[in-house]
């Protein structure tokens, strides 16, 4: 009734349980970086809202010009290291994060290969078994049509070798044509 198996075949359920470790242990994976980028992001924030209030109190506080100016460029050096260290610190977590996902990779390439080519092999069994089946169906039917014994009309089985003309209903056979399993009888005078 249906074209495909009710039930799933184990080759299958292996391959979809390989391919989901592989996606859970690399969204784990990605998910992890996502996280250490977002604190790192934090921190980052917290420490320029930090310099930027302690920079805000120094010039508040200031009572001439020059010392204003002063407060405000020795507030530029620090920040300035900080947004090199944030850099570095991204630049890290995307060659770890580029390692991780390479190591999920690896440790799950070979079991999901291993499945697909289980799973590939299985569906091509299957093919070449359905295939088999059809055409031993169709010899089948091919062989009922050739039989060498066919039905007629009333049930009688007769030789398909033996010739059979058919005349319509109430005509005669002509002179020197005889119908199959009839022999000719010669004409006697009463």
């Amino acid at each position: 009734m249906y074209p495909f198996p009710q039930t799933i075949a184990p080759a299958v359920k292996t391959h979809i349980d390989a391919q989901t470790a592989f996606l859970n242990d690399m969204s784990k994976s990605l998910f992890s970086s996502f996280q250490q980028m977002c604190d790192l992001n934090i921190q980052l924030a917290q420490t320029m809202l930090e310099e930027s209030t302690l920079t805000g109190k120094h010039l508040l506080s200031a009572d001439r010009q020059s010392e204003l100016l002063s407060a405000a460029t020795a507030r530029t050096q620090p920040t300035t290291e900080k947004l090199r260290a944030y850099q570095q610190h991204i630049a890290r977590l995307a060659a770890d994060a580029q390692v991780d996902m390479a190591r999920v990779t690896e440790q799950h390439v070979q079991n999901t290969t291993r499945t697909a080519r289980a799973l590939a092999d299985e569906v091509a069994r299957d093919a070449t078994e359905q295939t088999e089946r059809g055409l031993r169906a169709q010899q089948e039917t091919v062989r009922q049509f050739s039989d060498p014994f066919t039905r007629t009309g009333n049930g009688a089985a007769q030789p398909q070798g033996a010739s059979q003309q058919h005349t319509p209903a109430g005509t005669q056979p002509q002179a020197g044509q005889q119908q199959a399993g009839q022999q000719q009888r010669p004409a006697t005078a009463h």
